[in-house]
């Protein structure tokens, strides 16, 4: 009998311009029972929203064409995804950043490099399962 994965079945979008960002997200939450979809930009990344309706979605902010905070407004302005939390993902962290992230509606910011910790922690938080699940490794 197998062990049930913490965050199984949570679908998560992350939108990041990185290649190695994508893979270890990917890795980290996928190991933690996640559906994980993966898009370069912000615009192949609202695509992968309508198409997966997802439970969270972390978005880079710096990308190239639709950068994060122009994704992350575009997500909450729109009427059927506004209650999807969404994490803004930087190497930046900034008293304006961190406001600039806020007024585009972003439900919190994640300083990367991120580990496999925190990640799993900030789809906790801001999923369902929050009173349901722990996490201690």
């Amino acid at each position: 009998m197998s062990e049930k994965l913490p965050l199984s079945g949570v679908k998560v979008v992350l939108i990041d311009d990185s290649n190695t960002i994508r893979r270890s997200g990917e890795i980290f939450l996928s190991q933690a029972g996640c559906k994980v979809v993966l898009a370069e930009d912000g615009f192949d990344g609202l695509y992968k929203v309508v198409e997966t309706q997802p439970d969270i979605i972390f978005v880079d902010v710096m990308m190239p064409r639709l950068d994060g905070y122009q994704t992350c407004a575009l997500i909450k302005n729109h009427h059927d995804f506004r209650n999807i939390p969404v994490v803004i993902l930087t190497s930046k962290d900034t008293l304006f950043d961190r406001a600039r992230g806020k007024l585009v509606g972003s439900n919190q910011y994640l300083i990367k490099p991120f580990n496999k910790k925190s990640l799993i922690e900030t789809v906790i938080n801001h999923t369902q399962l929050h009173e349901e699940v722990s996490y201690d490794h």
